[in-house]
């Protein structure tokens, strides 16, 4: 593959473009507007709500779409306007939740452009959620509700995505493999260490993936795709160009095309230069 041949990069954050403190790195940006320059599409493919995504990488060079909520949302930008959904019903959300009431765990739900949390869950985050800046997400993005399963029953509303977290590791293993056997219709991933993420089962990156480039009249081919997480496994598979962070869980590296650096030695960036800029890296 020739570098002139890439025309979209899709990229995930958290674990890709953005650093382990959750910034993004210079030399990440000086990559990704230099191809930009050239008239590739720049494409955020993330895990969070838009409004959740940092203003850094929004105001990148030529991003006009982005990738939400792990494909449930593919959405024109800055409009806001959506073009591809994927969501749970109000009822399947809420008999996710109420499984998820035996287990030693707290959730929350993307519904209408927003995150959601019940407040007992919300006073639980800092016990149960390692990662500081995890932490400090949660507070800040989360809008606390009395009981969320009543909240979203009551609004009758889509939900993108049931999202849990839990300090243990087996039991967080377990429901990755039990969540998909009980319920079908789901898509069921993982983008940090403990974390669940659930979507119904047409809400995948690759499948957001495939539809935007669909739309914009791109092969397979002129798509590249850069990730480190469980859930960007179908984002990879969707690209022509499939590219892994240093960082990245194993069966990630191994659906990839390409190794790159770690997200705290600007991965994004070598990928970029090396297959989009032609450069010697």
């Amino acid at each position: 593959m020739t570098h002139d041949m890439i025309r979209l990069i899709a990229f995930d954050l958290d674990g890709t473009l953005l650093t382990p403190d959750k910034t993004l790195a210079g030399r990440d940006i000086e990559a990704l507007c230099e191809a930009a320059a050239r008239g590739v599409e720049l494409v955020p493919a993330s895990g969070r709500l838009l409004a959740a995504l940092p203003p850094d990488v929004l105001t990148l060079p030529n991003v006009r779409h982005v990738i939400a909520v792990n494909g449930a949302q593919v959405l024109e930008y800055p409009s806001g306007r959506v073009l591809a959904a994927a969501e749970l019903t109000a009822g399947r959300a809420v008999e996710i939740m109420r499984f998820l009431d035996g287990f030693d765990v707290i959730y929350d739900c993307y519904a209408g452009g927003m995150a959601w949390m019940s407040r007992a869950h919300k006073a639980l985050i800092d016990g149960t959620v390692a990662d500081v800046h995890y932490r400090k997400m949660l507070h800040e993005l989360r809008r606390p509700v009395d009981d969320l399963k009543a909240f979203v029953l009551g609004g009758g509303r889509g939900v993108q995505k049931v999202q849990l977290f839990t300090s243990d590791d087996a039991l967080r293993a377990w429901l990755l493999e039990e969540l998909p056997r009980r319920f079908d219709g789901l898509a069921v991933t993982s983008s940090v260490s403990q974390n669940i993420e659930i979507n119904s089962a047409g809400a995948t990156k690759g499948a957001a993936l495939a539809s935007l480039a669909r739309l914009l009249g791109l092969p397979r081919g002129a798509v590249m795709a850069i990730g480190d997480g469980l859930n960007d496994i179908s984002m990879l598979s969707a690209a022509g160009l499939a590219v892994a962070m240093g960082n990245a869980h194993e069966d990630v590296k191994r659906c990839a095309g390409y190794v790159t650096a770690t997200n705290a030695e600007c991965g994004v960036a070598l990928s970029v230069e090396k297959f989009v800029l032609g450069k010697d890296v």
